[in-house]
């Protein structure tokens, strides 16, 4: 059985996570509207993580016979003004996201719940990439993403992302 603290803050994790795959359906939806259909690629296939995610943590909770709760998901609120400003929302939602799952970890690290910081060190290393792609897609729109011809072969590039399931192992 897992410490209570612990499967309170996973099973709002789970609600986290598909508030990311809702956030970023929006995100490619606003560059679907601009024709930026590379973006919008980029950005369901992050939904499709995302969701994902939720799955894995459901999954883990499953394993260790924990009641789940799934909350409403409140409407993504974010600055979608300009596309830059909507990739700026992606690394804060990212950054939101990992103080999250650092939470998580160290209340299980203080209940030394040891298999549920095994767990973790998968999400902990994958919000390091998220952070990571999130900041280089940020300097790139920056570097060419005023530039018509830049612009068009960043979204060319961000449409050949494909979905990659997870490899996480609970």
């Amino acid at each position: 059985m897992l410490d209570a603290k612990v499967s309170k803050l996973l099973n709002e994790q789970i609600n986290k996570e598909f508030y990311s795959a809702y956030l970023y359906l929006m995100f490619a939806n606003h560059f679907t509207d601009a024709g930026l259909i590379g973006f919008a690629n980029w950005y369901t296939v992050q939904a499709q993580e995302e969701r994902d995610h939720a799955m894995l943590f459901i999954k883990y909770m499953q394993n260790n016979e924990v009641p789940i709760t799934l909350e409403a998901l409140d409407k993504p609120v974010a600055d979608t003004t300009s596309h830059l400003s909507v990739i700026k929302e992606g690394l804060k939602h990212e950054q939101f996201v990992t103080a999250s799952i650092y939470g998580i970890y160290e209340a299980a690290q203080a209940a030394h719940d040891h298999r549920t910081v095994q767990m973790l060190d998968w999400f902990v290393k994958e919000q390091g990439e998220e952070e990571t792609n999130a900041t280089e897609q940020i300097r790139k729109y920056e570097l060419f993403g005023h530039d018509a011809q830049g612009l068009y072969l960043l979204d060319k590039e961000l449409g050949t992302r494909v979905y990659a399931p997870p490899s996480l192992v609970l």
